[in-house]
Order: structure tokens, then sequence, then C-alpha cells
């Protein structure tokens, strides 16, 4: 068992304390400070700890059992369990996650300069408004599988350019800096063909067809706050995603 660092909880934040400490404890996890087969500490002293009730405890501890981090074991207490690495949908180090064998490498750098831009696309959730856009390419093995343009809502994110994102998950940028976390989300899929340019870094022919992936993010009293469209190579991964933590494929 590592180092432990405790993260105080913020009553004052809109996510609910049972939401920070249950990302409290899996950042934990997540660390090496549990480790697979841990026990954890118990409801009573994570509530002494942190400051909050046993019914708070108890949500956090049955949130990361719904995610299968841990494992309650009757008359012995919470264990961790043993379970691959997951990477959350906005992480720049690769949206693409629950592969067949889960222990593929994947390599994402971001394409050209972060830049804030008017939406005139018809149809487009963001029309418009000003939008911050971060384009992304994802490859394994050294092949281009996914392109993503990722556009925040400028209004909603101020500032969100000048920030530092490389090597940074988007999903911790957000949380840290606007305290807020996408509640629901609409998702559509269709075969498309890339454009030119779009074709080149994907390493495939202008007619070559790709799986595009359209998701808008919503917010609390934010709807429609972002905006991705992905272009995939398919055939060789699935994708999945966590909101509000559950999973979803």
């Amino acid at each position: 068992m590592g180092a432990i660092v405790w993260v105080l909880l913020d009553p004052d934040s809109p996510i609910p304390l049972y939401h920070q400490l249950a990302e409290a404890l899996y950042g934990q996890i997540r660390a090496g400070t549990y480790a697979p087969g841990d026990r954890v500490p118990s409801e009573h002293e994570l509530a002494a700890t942190y400051r909050v009730g046993r019914p708070t405890v108890r949500q956090a501890t049955d949130t990361l059992i719904q995610r299968g981090v841990v494992e309650r074991r009757r008359g012995s207490g919470t264990f961790v369990r043993r379970v691959p690495a997951q990477v959350d949908l906005f992480s720049l180090g690769g949206t693409l996650a629950s592969f067949e064998a889960k222990a593929i490498s994947v390599d994402a750098r971001l394409v050209g300069r972060t830049e804030t831009l008017s939406v005139n696309e018809a149809g487009h959730p963001l029309l418009n408004r000003e939008a911050v856009r971060v384009v992304r390419l994802s490859s394994i093995d050294g092949e281009p599988v996914l392109l993503e343009r990722i556009d925040f809502d400028a209004e909603r994110f101020p500032g969100l350019n000048r920030l530092p994102l490389r090597g940074r998950a988007l999903s911790q940028v957000i949380e840290a800096e606007y305290r807020l976390r996408p509640v629901a989300a609409d998702q559509s899929f269709a075969v498309d063909h890339a454009g030119k340019r779009d074709s080149a870094l994907l390493g495939v022919g202008p007619r070559a067809p790709l799986l595009r992936v359209d998701r808008t993010l919503h917010f609390a009293g934010m709807p429609a706050a972002i905006y991705a469209r992905m272009l995939c190579r398919p055939g060789r991964f699935v994708f999945a995603q966590r909101i509000g933590g559950s999973p979803h494929a």
C-alpha cells in the first residue's frame, strides 16, 4: 500500500459529496495507494476522515462497486478488484477503450493548435456560438484509427484555449477548472467518408468507409455544451465511455 494522500471534499461544489468521495477513492486506487486485493477503509473510518455521514460513504462505495472497481465481502469489508485500466472519454492520452485484448497501447496526439472559432455549420449543436476546438489523432501500433474534433462552448468554458491541455485528461480539466461533469449525452452513428485532409491523417483513401460518431454532451443547466465528431477506422476495436458513473459501450 502506498502513501495515502487525503483529498478534501468541497461541500459547495455542484458535484454531490458521494461522487467526490468516489472519485477520490478511485484516484487513490489508480495511483496504487490501494492495490488489487487491498481492503479499503471501513465506512466508519472514511466517514471520520472525510467528515461526511455514513450514508454518503455507502453511496460512494456503491458507485465504485457498480463500476466494478471494488467488491464488498460479507463480514470482511470492501476490497479492490483486479480490473483492467480504463481510458475515459476525454483523455488526451486516447479515447479508445474497452479493447477486446484490453492491453493495447494507444498513442494520441493533438493535431494543430487549439483554436477559438465561430460555428456556422448547419446542424451543429453550437451553431452561431463561439467554440474552442481541440483536434486529436489516436493510433495503435503506429496505425491511425481515430480522429476526433471536439468543440467546447467558449462562453461556458472561458479560458480553455489558454490552459495547458497536452498530456492532460480533458475530463479532469473540466472538473478541476470548471467544477463540471456531464449529466447526459446524445449520440448518433453513421457510415461516412472523410475529406481529403482527414483521410490523409487517418491513412485511408478519400472513399474509404469510416464509422462516424457524433456526440453532444450536456451539463446541469448547460445543454449542448460540448460536441465531438469522431471518424473511426472500424474493425480493430470497440468504444467505451463513462458518463455520470455509468458505462456505455
